[in-house]
């Protein structure tokens, strides 16, 4: 019995020998790359991956789907071990890691591809990777909050004009109070927060106010209070129902949701939709609120210089090859990708079909700006709901960012 014991102990330790070398960066011939894709996109990341592999690269990318990233990231940057080779961030983290001194910049690596560079980019996404004229990351794609619209509803109310100018506005919206038939509705919750935050610019407001945070503002309540009309008119899909499906049943003629939701839009039979921007105030402005996926280097002393070319060489390929990334129903970044005819098969291409579209995608590069999306997040539905006294929440989301940024707590990220 001991022997086999000790048989068991050995394979034991060998086994987690294994594990713990899969999830460091020990091998030098492999560049550990962690992202936080734990839906559908993973899946087409390992194919850009397997795609890159196929190439027979000096140093091949081992793709580790990393479920709660960031707070593993936070872990192997203070054990300094475990730490990979590269990683997607999101845009809104970049200023909070360079202030902690937690990204490496990607100088090395634009020295050694001369085509990584800001004019091979769409400029939001390289945009917010620099931090006072150092360049920290390298872009992948913005993705966006957008509207979907059932064309069938949109006929059957004879509405289809609302698509004239591509901006919905708010009072287009409140003109079909009292003629939709029951159970139909004209929009729903879908990313409500999002919306709210694209309402912000869409009304030239801000978040910050002189690097304060900005929560309890005129602005905000006036963007609150917009979108609040459309529930008040009994055109909002009810509380708590779950609107995003509701649209894929077909009883809702715009969906808020994301650029990415377009996959799983396209296999629901029978679903007759197209996209556009997401509703506004007034025609004359329009935002998609936006993030973006980043390529990132996490401080890591014991990165090889050979690694870093090998980054380099992989980011390169990425820029080059990226149309698999556009089937996750991304804007991806890269102008060659985007420019290639090939593009225009994939929904979110209208989203940089023109220049006015491209500037619709809007970034949030605020410093505290996770703890303002949490704080949206976290009340907007009561808001617009009308569930709670406006100013007064209003006040409760204001400190409760101002704690959070007193705490140094980590924000919610998207």
């Amino acid at each position: 019995m001991n022997k086999k014991w000790g048989l068991s102990a050995l394979a034991l330790v060998l086994s987690l020998s294994t594990v713990l070398a899969g999830c460091g960066n020990d091998d030098k011939k492999t560049i550990t790359f962690w992202t936080p894709l734990t839906g559908d996109d993973g899946a087409y990341m390992d194919q850009l991956v397997k795609d890159y592999n196929a190439t027979n690269p000096e140093i091949k990318v081992k793709h580790v789907i990393t479920a709660d990233m960031y707070t593993k990231v936070s872990t192997v940057l203070n054990s300094g071990k475990g730490v990979p080779d590269l990683a997607i961030i999101h845009a809104d983290r970049v200023p909070g890691f360079v202030k902690q001194g937690q990204l490496e910049p990607m100088t090395a690596v634009t020295t050694a591809q001369p085509e990584i560079k800001e004019e091979n980019y769409l400029p939001q996404a390289w945009n917010t990777g620099n931090i006072d004229g150092t360049q920290y990351t390298v872009p992948l794609d913005i993705h966006s909050n957008v509207m979907y619209y059932n064309k069938d509803l949109l006929k059957k109310y004879g509405v289809e004009s609302f698509l004239d100018d591509n901006v919905v506005t708010i009072d287009e919206m409140l003109s079909l109070q009292g003629k939709l038939d029951e159970g139909d509705y004209v929009v729903n919750d879908a990313l409500l927060g999002w919306v709210i935050l694209g309402q912000i610019q869409n009304l030239g407001g801000d978040i910050q106010e002189n690097g304060k945070p900005a929560v309890n503002t005129p602005v905000m309540k006036e963007a609150f209070e917009d979108v609040k009309k459309i529930n008040d008119a009994g055109l909002m899909t009810p509380f708590g129902e779950d609107g995003y499906l509701m649209f894929q049943s077909g009883n809702v003629l715009f969906s808020t949701d994301g650029t990415w939701s377009s996959t799983a839009h396209a296999k629901v039979e029978g679903l007759n939709f197209g996209v556009t921007n997401v509703y506004s105030a007034t025609p004359d402005k329009f935002t998609n609120r936006s993030s973006s996926h980043l390529f990132a280097m996490l401080k890591n002393k014991n990165r090889s210089e050979e690694k870093v070319a090998g980054i380099g060489a992989f980011l390169e390929f990425i820029r080059e090859n990226s149309m698999e990334w556009a089937k996750a129903g991304q804007t991806v970044a890269s102008k060659q990708v985007i420019e290639n005819p090939e593009y225009k098969n994939y929904m979110q291409s209208f989203f940089t079909s023109n220049e006015k579209e491209i500037q619709s995608l809007y970034i949030y590069t605020y410093e505290y700006y996770p703890y303002i999306a949490e704080a949206v997040d976290t009340y907007c539905g009561d808001i617009v709901r009308g569930n709670v006294d406006i100013d007064e929440t209003l006040a409760t989301m204001q400190k409760f960012v101002e704690d959070k940024i007193a705490e140094g707590t980590s924000g919610a990220a998207k």
